[in-house]
């Protein structure tokens, strides 16, 4: 398993940098990967750039079955919860937009440890079993 780890700057440049990370670490993927990864990075780093406190670090790890990112900041934790909002609202949907997305998705109790997983595509172990 490949992994990737770096601090980010506690700044509004800090989704767009994850991003460009992510797009330099991921060379060879499909487009579609790609795509949802930054688009989930994005959502954590941003709350992790509105909410958290402290450093933030980003931690990725890739392997053939799925690639896995972590955002890590100083902060006290927060209650894992995907919030309703009306159609009007600005904001507020990225936990949500996480959770559509990701294959799964949680944080480590207790801090601003959140982390989303996507499956890579193609087979799995046990799935060349013929049925009877």
């Amino acid at each position: 398993m490949a992994g990737f780890q770096t601090a980010l700057p506690r700044s509004v440049d800090a989704p767009r940098i994850a991003r460009r990370l992510l797009g330099e670490w991921l060379v060879g993927i499909s487009v579609v990967e790609l795509a949802n990864a930054e688009l989930l990075v994005s959502e954590l780093v941003t709350n992790a750039v509105i909410h958290g406190r402290g450093r933030i670090v980003l931690r990725m790890e890739l392997d053939e079955d799925r690639l896995l990112v972590g955002v890590i900041d100083e902060g006290d934790g927060f209650e894992r919860t995907v919030r309703q909002q009306d159609f009007e609202t600005v904001g507020g949907r990225g936990l949500g937009i996480v959770e559509t997305v990701a294959s799964r998705w949680g944080i480590h109790e207790g801090t601003t440890h959140v982390w989303f997983e996507l499956e890579r595509p193609g087979s799995r172990l046990g799935s060349d079993r013929k049925s009877v």
